[in-house]
């Protein structure tokens, strides 16, 4: 028996991360719409009860958790900590006595509670007083409904606004300005022209390096591991390897391509000049976090798909993935920057070749779009790899953020 699952970040108007919402899958043929809401809902709770646990799910970030009336009417939330989740309302449920007597008691009891796929009724203004967060669809919804719902909602400044699937830039800055608190979608994976971000490395890692770099014999393996699980050393690295003062023929493909390539002495002088430029500790946490779960993800699909003899090329492509978010710029100019081998730029500009298929399959995964999941591992032959990968890349990329919080 295995338990699958997968999160969608939830950020706030600053972009830092505040929790995931957590999207069952049955199995790897299975999709989303095929199951019952009730089924989906208690044997989300009972694999993150009891197979992989919650706080492994959501870097013990609160879990936005979908509930129907008879999930709600059996007290299933209260399995659960007050703490970890956020109790989300199914917008199927339809507001009476009974779910207003369940909402007070989850608010006595300390409960937050959202209202999922908001639909505006009059009778909601009975729930307002226990209810913290309203999530609004702006796939679904227009705007004057959202500021109608905005002006309804003026007598109760303690509801919080979460505006759900946020696709691009231009939905994002329109929630901002209607004063939106946090934000659902997958806006934050391409550029966002709000402000300049300078990505200063982890101390932690780079003592860590100037330590294994010491030494009269380096261990290659060892340093490019480090290198590989921050993604602002592995930028910073491309680029200094891509300066006009070395004089280099082929792309780099890997992380140990570019190590090799520079030389002992060449990192060297990088971790020293890096080491003493830091200043700043502003960093897109969920952005390198989500960058290193497509890298590792990435990585463990081809390790079990066997058609790369080094994988470190699907780890990388699967780090930059994100640095157009993390850089606020455009993918093209960032590729304009770094010395990458035609596969990985077909990749990530074009939406081609094998490394764009595992990227895609990670991308999906992260949507919980499992149909088109489903297809590309399919047409890979990975079919039952993906879950696991899925669950190990989130396993290997907690324990790299536990790791780079202890600066």
């Amino acid at each position: 028996m295995y338990f699958y699952a997968a999160r969608q970040p939830i950020l706030d108007r600053d972009k830092k991360l505040i929790g995931y919402e957590l999207l069952f899958r049955d199995g790897v043929n299975n999709v989303f719409p095929d199951i019952d809401g009730d089924e989906a809902t208690t044997r989300l709770i009972e694999g993150s009860q009891f197979n992989f646990g919650l706080e492994d799910l959501t870097d013990n970030k609160p879990a936005y958790i979908n509930f129907t009336l008879e999930t709600l009417l059996k007290g299933y939330p209260t399995l659960l900590s007050k703490d970890a989740v956020v109790v989300e309302i199914l917008e199927t449920v339809q507001p009476g006595k009974r779910l207003l007597a369940i909402v007070k008691d989850l608010k006595e009891k300390g409960y937050t509670l959202a209202l999922d796929d908001y639909i505006h009724q009059p009778v909601w203004r009975h729930f307002y007083p226990f209810i913290d967060i309203i999530k609004i669809d702006f796939l679904t919804c227009n705007i004057e409904t959202i500021k109608t719902i905005i002006d309804d909602l003026k007598p109760y400044p303690h509801l919080k606004l979460l505006a759900e699937k946020v696709e691009t830039h231009e939905v994002y800055n329109q929630a901002l300005e209607l004063g939106f608190d946090y934000f659902q979608g997958f806006f934050f994976s391409k550029p966002e022209m709000i402000q300049s971000k300078a990505l200063p490395p982890s101390g932690m890692t780079l003592a860590e390096l100037l330590y294994e770099t010491s030494t009269l014999d380096m261990d290659l393996k060892k340093i490019t591991d480090i290198f590989e699980r921050d993604v602002n050393l592995s930028y910073k690295l491309l680029r200094y390897s891509n300066s006009a003062a070395f004089a280099r023929c082929a792309k780099i493909s890997t992380i140990k391509q570019a190590l090799i390539t520079l030389g002992a002495n060449e990192i060297k002088k990088l971790l020293s000049l890096l080491f003493a430029a830091q200043v700043s500790t502003d960093k897109p946490m969920e952005l390198i976090r989500l960058s290193l779960t497509r890298a590792r993800f990435s990585e463990l699909l081809a390790i079990s798909h066997g058609k790369f003899k080094d994988t470190g090329m699907v780890f990388l492509t699967g780090m930059m993935s994100l640095m157009d978010a993390i850089l606020d710029e455009s993918m093209q100019s960032v590729m304009q920057k770094l010395p990458l081998s035609n596969e990985i730029k077909a990749a990530l500009l074009n939406d081609e070749g094998l490394l764009a298929s595992y990227l895609n399959l990670v991308k999906f995964y992260e949507q919980g779009n499992w149909q088109a999941a489903n297809q590309i591992s399919q047409q890979l032959g990975l079919d039952d790899k993906v879950p696991d990968a899925y669950h190990e890349a989130i396993s290997w990329v907690n324990e790299q953020m536990q790791l780079m919080s202890n600066v």
